[in-house]
């Protein structure tokens, strides 16, 4: 374990080394985004109280300081597309709905900055974005200006209607005129989502040094069979694309459903932890206003965010299956006498209705230390039992979740057991 704690560290050291020097984004970011819950909602009649408007996001907004997702590190406020009107301005400048915006962005960034959040805003390297609203080409340093002039935080580069060929070139070029406005950005970029489904596979060397976090993959949605095709993908690839993911560059799965309608406790609960485990962006998508309480304890769940915002930034992986659960690691702080502590995940992909018995050696989880550890059950999970000093026996509920943090014992404190 000592010699494995040796090579992540210099692993992490060298990717960092090389990556996008802008200083942001060291820890996965945290936030809170329009698309899978309101998607492009643009008729304000119908729907005057889910349309994409100024209204929802400081609505949005002031829930997130109010009900204190912003105190456990859920910074960003992101609006993504149907934001803009049809049409740019005379001088080639985007613009925002008048009618659902108002005040304009910049006023709206300013109120979202006022009660201490971050303000992010999407767009396309397209001719249009997916939904058909004006895009980049044709426009990259007119819109890096802009979006700086508009105090702008985050910015989401999504990749519909545009050349394949070209499309790479783009996002760098972008990067490089965001980068040139000395706005600090968070970049987030999709080309992988773009190539990847097609069998291509993207240059994540060239995302580790254009943007902060990128889209692996096909967009998340309402469906918890979605989301374990979404954990296939990775775990499937993961030894291609896990040592491009650490501080300031990150692999997305894409956004949490956290409180929307389709996954139940127990899901939801296995999805914070997986994308803990794996340092994906913890982005929310729902409706704060009818969050239920089981769910905003699972979002707000200070250990499993500390998994999630560890320091050493290191993507987890699957490493081990049995019975048709899956089991996740993490190595994370603290480190003790020279071994790292690990997060563990198991994840059921069962449906037999009891929480299954699972035993896993500590051997098969890299585990070696001779003086035990201490277990912290992220989720106080009731089926969790002790561990001994060869083996890990946990109770897994059908597509639900253990989530522990498994710390070695200093040799100091074992002696005064």
């Amino acid at each position: 374990m000592r010699l494995r704690m040796f090579f992540v560290l210099l692993s992490l050291f060298l990717s960092t080394a090389d990556g996008l020097d802008n200083g942001l984004a060291l820890t996965p970011p945290m936030g809170w985004m329009t698309w899978q819950r309101f998607r492009c909602i643009t008729d304000c009649v119908t729907y005057p109280t889910e349309c994409i408007s100024e209204t929802l996001i400081k609505t949005m907004a002031d829930l997130m300081v109010s009900e204190g997702y912003l105190a456990v590190g859920y910074e960003y406020i992101i609006v993504d597309d149907c934001w803009m009107a049809k049409e740019r301005d005379k001088n080639g400048r985007l613009q925002p709905d008048p009618d659902r915006f108002p005040s304009g962005i910049r006023a709206l960034a300013d109120y979202i900055h006022s009660i201490g959040l971050k303000f992010g805003i999407y767009e396309d390297y397209g001719t249009k974005t997916c939904a058909g609203y004006p895009g980049i080409i044709g426009h990259l340093e007119t819109d890096a200006q802009t979006f700086a002039d508009w105090q702008v935080d985050y910015i989401k580069l999504d990749g519909c209607y545009n050349n394949r060929s070209t499309m790479v070139d783009g996002y760098v070029k972008f990067g490089k005129l965001l980068n040139e406005t000395n706005r600090p950005i968070v970049y987030s970029c999709s080309w992988p989502a773009y190539e990847e489904p097609l069998g291509i596979k993207s240059d994540y060397e060239k995302l580790v040094e254009t943007c902060n976090l990128w889209r692996n993959w096909d967009d998340i949605e309402d469906t918890w069979t979605n989301v374990t095709n979404i954990l296939k993908w990775f775990s499937s690839n993961q030894d291609r694309i896990a040592n491009y993911s650490g501080p300031g560059h990150w692999n997305d799965p894409d956004m949490l459903l956290i409180g929307n309608y389709a996954l139940s406790d127990e899901q939801s609960r296995s999805q914070m932890a997986i994308w803990s485990i794996m340092a994906a962006p913890l982005i929310m998508s729902n409706d704060l206003r009818t969050v239920k309480s089981e769910h905003k304890e699972i979002l707000l769940n200070r250990d499993a965010i500390a998994i999630n915002q560890d320091v050493m930034g290191i993507m987890g992986k699957l490493v081990y299956s049995v019975k048709n659960i899956d089991v996740w690691t993490k190595p994370i702080t603290p480190i003790i006498d020279g071994e790292t502590s690990l997060a563990v995940g198991f994840i059921s992909n069962r449906i037999d209705g009891y929480p299954h018995l699972v035993e896993v050696a500590l051997n098969l989880l890299n585990l070696n230390g001779g003086n035990g550890y201490e277990v912290q059950n992220i989720f106080e999970n009731e089926y969790t039992n002790v561990i001994n000093s060869t083996h890990l026996f946990v109770r897994v509920k059908p597509s639900g979740t253990v989530f522990l943090k498994l710390i070695p014992r200093a040799f100091e404190r074992v002696l005064k057991v």
